[in-house]
């Protein structure tokens, strides 16, 4: 009898970071990173992220861009730091783009219009971004080069599930 592999995903789960108020950052490397996550005891095969609603500040210009990123490591970045970022939720800013460039794109939306935006990030997979598995501690990075901050009150906007495989 062969063994079937049935997909389990869990409940989402919030990612602590809050980007409310988020500054702007021409070069992103001003931006907020979230608490880490930990996928040591757990260990999911996959994550999907999914966002919330993201609004942008009042006067977005046009063809602006808000980025989200994905950091990663196979040691805890509470004991050793992504540059800046600690694993804890907070405005971090980076010591250079290299840096940024070292971290895994995610996605970003653009505006299209100079008032307060609605924006939405499609869910994505984070062993997708790490070479088909998932990092020990992973988690999030944002930055953005509108006009003005975005807008207040945006905390808990990113959740994931977890993916495992159950035999039976």
């Amino acid at each position: 009898m062969a063994t079937v592999l049935t997909t389990t995903y869990t409940s989402n789960t919030a990612i602590t970071f809050d980007i409310s108020s988020l500054a702007a950052s021409a070069t992103y490397v001003a931006g907020r990173a979230s608490t880490q996550v930990d996928n040591t005891s757990t260990q999911y095969v996959d994550c999907i992220v999914s966002a919330g609603v993201i609004t942008s500040g009042t006067t977005p210009a046009v063809g602006t861009q808000i980025a989200l990123y994905v950091y990663g490591s196979n040691i805890s970045v509470a004991t050793a730091n992504i540059d800046t970022i600690t694993g804890t939720d907070g405005a971090f800013t980076l010591s250079g783009v290299s840096i940024l460039n070292s971290l895994r794109f995610a996605g970003a939306v653009s505006s299209t219009a100079t008032g307060v935006t609605k924006n939405y990030f499609l869910p994505f997979s984070i062993a997708q971004l790490f070479g088909g598995v998932v990092p020990k501690y992973w988690g999030l990075y944002m930055a953005h080069n509108q006009t003005n901050a975005l807008a207040a009150s945006q905390a808990s906007q990113f959740t994931f599930a977890g993916i495992t495989y159950t035999a039976t």
